[in-house]
């Protein structure tokens, strides 16, 4: 019964990433909450393994964007921009229900780079292209957070399970 409680709170921790939620900090509560809770269960590796994963996924999803507009030839200020939009963004979000922080998010991280970078004196052509890497990043940190989430379940509970 422990267990398939942990996987519903794996699952609902999983929805919660591509939201904004901590829910990959979630997960490690519920793994640190599991072994103490079910001794024997959960080891100390796991633990330290997943909060690791975690930390990973948090350098990447804050990271990401300003590196990919970087990466599409802007400055370091747009860099700056998208990394500040996209936090601006999810934590504002956008007027739509569930799924207003992910809009807010990628808005947020095209719009920052975008101004950071016209306002440094580029071109509209040169800052939308660098706007459209760093929204590009921003996907990818999302999906990456994601795909390190199941990882992080599928490690829980494996564990939970032996």
């Amino acid at each position: 019964m422990e267990v398939i409680l942990l996987a519903v709170i794996m699952l609902v921790s999983l929805f919660m990433i591509p939201l904004g939620l901590p829910g990959t900090w979630v997960m490690l509560a519920a793994g640190v909450g599991y072994s103490l809770l079910v001794p024997n269960s959960i080891g100390m590796i796991a633990l330290i393994g997943t909060t690791a994963l975690a930390v990973v996924a948090e350098v990447f999803e804050f990271t990401l964007a300003g590196k990919y507009a970087r990466k599409y030839g802007g400055s370091r200020r747009a860099s700056w921009g998208a990394i500040i939009g996209g936090t601006i963004g999810a934590i504002v979000g956008f007027p739509v229900p569930i799924i207003g922080p992910i809009i807010g998010a990628f808005a947020g991280a095209f719009l920052g780079a975008l101004v950071f970078e016209y306002s440094r004196g580029s071109g509209a052509q040169t800052a939308t292209k660098v706007a459209t890497g760093a929204l590009i990043g921003r996907v990818v940190a999302s999906a990456l957070k994601v795909a390190i989430g199941f990882v992080i379940a599928a490690w829980l509970l494996g564990s939970a399970a032996l």
